[in-house]
């Protein structure tokens, strides 16, 4: 299956160099020098990373064949692909990939099913489950211990002990708005216009 890594920010210097959004918990696996990812749009790709390198807190990746600043912009805002196994998982036990979480049943500690997770939303501070609600309502729950005390695979469901108020009808509707308009703003200020849909993501409690 496919994960994406990355998405390429603005270039960095003349000589080939980009920024790059992380997307993945273990870029020093995915991002390492060698590494060939697929790309999407799938025209700009196959990339093979030539070096890598952290200037002041961002990961700067150089690219085979790229280089020069013109050649490094017009890779502005590409997603990075990698190519895994399905049933890999990450190494921390408290991470997993999002094509794992999503569908997973949600029920809180006595047994009561709020719902099933239909995707987790990446923002700056947190990630959020979001859960789809057997009355077809959706309501956000961040992905920390605290409140997902326990996944559990196997059994295909996420055990939540939510805060008062979290899963109430308000909250699930008020929610929504601030968090979606929290994550185009974080979209935005990222590395620019543009983005993509990600086959999958790793997230972390």
């Amino acid at each position: 299956m496919q994960l994406v890594v990355a998405r390429i920010g603005r270039a960095h210097g003349i000589k080939g160099e980009v920024t790059v959004e992380v997307r993945t918990d273990e870029p020093e696996l995915r991002l390492a020098p060698g590494a060939v990812l697929a790309t999407d749009p799938a025209t700009a790709g196959p990339l093979t990373i030539a070096s890598g390198r952290v200037h002041s807190g961002r990961l700067l990746l150089r690219f085979e064949g790229v280089g020069d600043r013109t050649a490094a912009e017009a890779l502005r805002n590409t997603l990075l692909i990698a190519e895994i196994d399905p049933d890999e998982r990450p190494e921390d036990p408290e991470e997993f990939y999002d094509h794992q979480l999503e569908d997973l049943e949600v029920v809180t500690g006595d047994g009561t099913v709020v719902g099933r997770i239909e995707s987790v939303a990446h923002l700056p501070a947190q990630d959020l489950l979001v859960v789809r609600r057997e009355d077809g309502g959706e309501v956000l729950i961040p992905f920390v211990h605290e409140i997902v005390p326990e996944v559990d695979l196997e059994a295909q469901r996420a055990v939540v002990d939510p805060p008062h108020g979290l899963l109430g009808e308000e909250t699930a509707e008020t929610a929504q708005p601030s968090e979606t308009a929290g994550a185009e703003e974080a979209e935005e200020t990222a590395e620019g216009e543009g983005g993509g849909e990600s086959p999958g993501q790793e997230s972390a409690r």
